[in-house]
């Protein structure tokens, strides 16, 4: 796990086909402190991984502000010609199983 990492995702929503990714809800590193969570759409987050960020899957704990417990760290890789977000390593589809759904 990355001890630094400049995104968490708390959160997933799938389209209805459940193939892909329709939204996730984040926290952000913005300084040295963490935004409060926001909703981005999964071009927004494989923009943002392109870009070099590091994601994680997490949640945040109770009552300790910027302090999360981090599960596994989400990776963007082509299969097929397709972009797939994924923290498993062998995916068929957008898979980030340890993010609860919203």
């Amino acid at each position: 796990m990355p001890k630094k990492f400049d995104g968490l995702v708390e959160a997933v929503r799938y389209s209805p086909d459940s193939r892909l990714l329709a939204a996730v809800r984040i926290y952000e590193r913005r300084g040295p402190t963490w935004s409060d969570h926001i909703v981005i759409t999964r071009d927004e987050l494989v923009r943002r991984i392109k870009a070099g960020k590091i994601f994680v899957i997490g949640t945040r704990r109770l009552y300790l502000a910027s302090t999360f417990e981090v599960h596994a760290r989400i990776h963007l890789i082509g299969v097929d010609g397709k972009e797939i977000l994924t923290s498993t390593s062998s995916p068929v589809r957008d898979d980030l199983i340890e993010a609860p759904l919203f």
